[in-house]
């Protein structure tokens, strides 16, 4: 008997491993007849099926002979713990096998088990295989419908399309951010739309109005809040001539309550064009125009801890040109702050070794261009994305590149027609317990 569920345990995870080296998105009938056959019956919802009518389904399955023995089952928390290992489509097609199963599959402690196992299994893998998702700032489709694309992040080659299937009152769309699989996009501008969603499980949520009134100048982050397991949107709105607002969702709540600056009297927030807001050490950042007190404005970056709420000011590197903020951005590289400026023909690129230690800011990076270009965004690999125009004499207007920052290699004329919203991608099962949520 021990020998048989061994064999049975290791035939399990060496085909549901295959299925997902493969990227399948389908197991075959006789696998769930299997774990059908191995699951404890009384915890599986299984109680109510006569033992001829088990008997009859038995004789009619497949080799081999060791899986038709009614009293050879897996341990409930032995499927469970394959179950975390395996491909999102792969658990969700399993979700078929019993109310319980599907009870637990759904259960926050089991999608975090997931969650887990996936971003173990992400920090392990070559960088080839990370993956992007980027959606076109401007629509130039028939259908009003927007589709973002998946590709590798160190070549752009893309991968599939995922239809968005909820509609914005705009025509362009934005991607505020993207955490654990799920993604939070916008109606730009104005920014007062906004959606989360998992297309990896075909599920998502519209947010509720916002609290502050009338919104101007919009600028939105999307962040993980790691103490308590949630998810949370902050949204600032102001012009040049007053202090912005600000505003924070939280998925558990559902609601959205307003936020203080306690540190200075007068902030203007920057919108780092069309890249995200950063996510780093547990805080948004933004470029932002600071007063304290009687000083004059300054350029600092202000952070936004999502566990503490509350903000706090980090001191751009020393060394770095001052200039309008249009010409300076921060960003996240490989799971720490960056700073982006651009002088001249050329991009500095500086990364914050200790984060909140501004003497540990060094420059890693300096980027040259034959003629102007219009930063996009970084991805974990290194690869930069930019825009220009051409010649006029061209009269092909803007062309995008890829420019891997440490060989400086470029990769001409990606598959990407304007300007784009890039942000990292992953599949999770986050959102599958959620309430108010639609799936379709």
């Amino acid at each position: 008997m021990i020998i048989e569920l061994v064999s049975c345990i290791l035939k399990y995870f060496l085909f549901f491993n295959q299925q997902r080296m493969e990227n399948t998105s389908s197991l075959s009938q006789s696998v769930l007849t299997d774990l059908d056959l191995f699951f404890e019956p009384q915890q599986c919802g299984f109680s109510s099926r006569s033992e001829s009518d088990s008997e009859s389904k038995m004789s009619e399955t497949r080799e081999p002979p060791t899986l038709r023995h009614r009293n050879s089952h897996l341990p409930y928390d032995v499927v469970l713990n394959i179950l975390g290992q395996l491909a999102v489509k792969s658990v969700m097609r399993l979700r078929c096998v019993s109310k319980s199963l599907y009870s637990s599959i759904a259960s926050p402690d089991f999608i975090s088990t997931h969650l887990n196992n996936n971003n173990n299994n992400n920090n392990n893998i070559n960088h080839d295989n990370a993956r992007v998702i980027h959606i076109e700032s401007e629509s130039t489709r028939v259908i009003n419908r927007q589709v973002c694309m998946v590709a590798l992040a160190r070549t752009f080659d893309r991968i599939s399309e995922i239809g968005i299937p909820f509609d914005f009152p705009t025509r362009c769309v934005q991607i505020v951010g993207s955490c654990n699989g799920l993604l939070c996009l916008a109606d730009y501008p104005p920014g007062n739309v906004v959606y989360l969603w998992n297309p990896s499980i075909r599920r998502f949520k519209k947010l509720p109005p916002t609290c502050l009134g009338l919104l101007k100048h919009v600028t939105l982050g999307f962040a993980y809040c790691s103490e308590n397991n949630d998810y949370k949107v902050v949204r600032t709105s102001g012009s040049s001539l007053s202090t912005s607002e600000i505003e924070m969702y939280t998925l558990s709540s559902d609601s959205w309550k307003r936020v203080e600056i306690s540190v200075t009297t007068d902030v203007i927030f920057c919108k780092n064009l069309v890249s995200p807001i950063p996510f780093v050490s547990g805080a948004l950042h933004w470029m932002a125009s600071v007063k304290e007190e009687n000083r004059m404005m300054e350029t600092d970056i202000m952070a936004f801890d999502v566990n503490g709420e509350k903000f706090k000011k980090l001191a751009l590197p020393h060394g770095s040109i001052d200039g309008p903020l249009l010409q300076r951005c921060v960003a996240s590289f490989r799971g720490k702050l960056a700073f982006f400026e651009e002088s001249g023909f050329q991009y500095s690129i500086w990364v914050m070794g200790d984060y909140g230690v501004v003497e540990s800011w060094n420059k890693l990076f300096v980027v040259p261009f034959e003629r102007v270009s219009c930063w996009i965004s970084l991805t974990d690999y290194g690869s930069l994305m930019v825009w220009y125009r051409n010649d006029q004499a061209e009269g092909q207007g803007y062309k995008h590149a890829l420019i891997d920052i440490e060989t400086l290699q470029e990769k001409k004329d990606p598959d990407i027609q304007h300007p784009s919203y890039v942000a990292a991608f992953m599949e999770s099962l986050v959102l599958l317990d959620g309430t108010n949520v639609e799936s379709y």
